[in-house]
């Protein structure tokens, strides 16, 4: 491996906030042709689907109309690509949608959505799904191609630079899944976060009270606004997914500015 992917690598396992780590690796794709990168990752799916999408983590580097319509809008659940990130691991460029789509293979919701994507340009890219150790977790990458890349391109780059795009994606994954993942909908405040922290050290609310220096009662307002904040229902379920999201026992960068 070349000292300039060494660097990179380092630079991206020192980020100290998602959107860090985020922008450290998606310089390094749009170096090799893949200006455009989204990234989705989740703690909480379900069977058959991601759970809350307020509980789970979308980057972007695309502009506002496309985050609109590939992520708010749930477009990215209906396309090939991501039906395939959900069931593997692995990498993979992009051109078995393409002869799916022209032998007939896909069903019509997938095939209309290469459609659209093709009336925007988007008509070559790869994909990285990333093995996950818990059956709730599940992240993926899809990097989509500059104008003018073909698909052969593509798979020509992917032949090429496999082990190098592989080891970026990987660490970015790698450093992202183990920083606090902030959002305006799932914010804590300081005084929210330090009375969660104390509760996971197993102290009771009088405990707790003594050491904020407030009382009980502003002790349960602390938790009340905290699973509130979290869409939970006790304080139990607070602290697990308080401790899932890297929000409670870190230290607390800026709210991300990333496509949630």
């Amino acid at each position: 491996m070349s000292d300039t992917i060494l660097g990179v690598l380092n630079r991206i396992a020192a980020a100290s906030s998602i959107d860090e780590a985020w922008d450290r690796s998606t310089a390094h794709f749009a170096s090799l042709g893949f200006k455009r990168a989204n990234y989705g990752f989740t703690r909480f799916k379900h069977l058959k689907t991601i759970g809350d999408p307020e509980d789970a983590l979308f980057l972007t580097t695309c502009d506002a109309d496309y985050v609109k319509r590939y992520f708010q809008g749930g477009f990215y659940a209906k396309t090939p690509v991501f039906r395939w990130a959900e069931h593997n691991s692995g990498a993979c460029t992009w051109s078995w949608v393409k002869e799916a789509f022209e032998a007939g293979r896909l069903s019509s919701e997938e095939a209309e959505a290469v459609r659209q994507n093709a009336a925007q340009g988007i008509v070559a890219g790869m994909s990285v799904s990333f093995p996950e150790v818990s059956s709730r977790s599940k992240g993926a990458l899809g990097l989509i191609a500059d104008p003018g890349l073909t698909p052969v391109r593509v798979d020509e780059i992917f032949a090429a630079r496999k082990e190098e795009i592989l080891a970026v994606a990987n660490m970015m994954h790698l450093t992202i899944v183990h920083l606090p993942q902030l959002s305006r909908h799932r914010a804590l405040s300081p005084r929210q976060r330090e009375a969660l922290e104390w509760v996971a050290d197993g102290k009771t609310t009088q405990d707790v009270a003594l050491l904020m220096g407030v009382s009980p009662a502003m002790v349960e307002k602390h938790l009340r606004l905290a699973r509130e904040a979290l869409a939970v229902e006790t304080t139990a379920q607070a602290v697990a997914k308080g401790a899932l999201l890297n929000m409670i026992f870190q230290r607390q960068p800026e709210i991300a500015h990333a496509a949630r």
